[in-house]
């Protein structure tokens, strides 16, 4: 997504937004508490904590990558599940947050609309950047080990 974004404000010429795809998947839901995971594959997932305040959301637990059965603790009860890791992993991350879930989306996507919601309020403010100063926050940034670190037994 973001160099499709890239490449259209460099096509037209217009600054872009970055928004964490997490925070999305929280403006998606239209809850005001909410544990997003996606599924990061290799056993591990991608996770947000978020609650919504008046003036937009607020991240009680920044983005991480954790596995399923190690995902920080949240206080209190009534957090809403959003995500495919919900869907992978569903039961274990259901017994880490034991009693504390009210519900569960797991199907749910970061919707255009959710996209625009959280980006327009930058925009607006004029705090947009060109295109080529754009960068993608990657949570993982290794996804393979070299032929040397696979032959010395080394994982990720």
């Amino acid at each position: 997504a973001a160099g499709v974004a890239q490449g259209l404000g460099f096509g037209a010429n217009l600054p872009v937004v970055g928004v964490c795809t997490l925070m999305a998947l929280a403006e998606a839901s239209r809850e005001s508490k909410v544990i997003a995971c996606l599924d990061a594959r290799m056993g591990e997932v991608y996770h947000a904590v978020y609650v919504r305040k008046a003036s937009g959301w607020q991240a009680i637990i920044e983005p991480g990558l954790y596995k399923p059965d190690a995902v920080p603790a949240v206080v209190g009860d009534d957090w809403v599940g959003v995500g495919s890791g919900w869907q992978t992993y569903g039961e274990v991350l259901a017994n880490a947050y034991r009693g504390q879930i009210q519900s569960t989306q797991p199907a749910l996507l970061p919707i255009a609309s959710a996209v625009l919601a959280l980006a327009q309020p930058t925009f607006e403010s004029g705090e947009a950047k060109p295109a080529g100063d754009a960068m993608p926050i990657y949570i993982r940034n290794r996804v393979a080990l070299k032929t040397a670190e696979r032959e010395q037994g080394l994982r990720l």
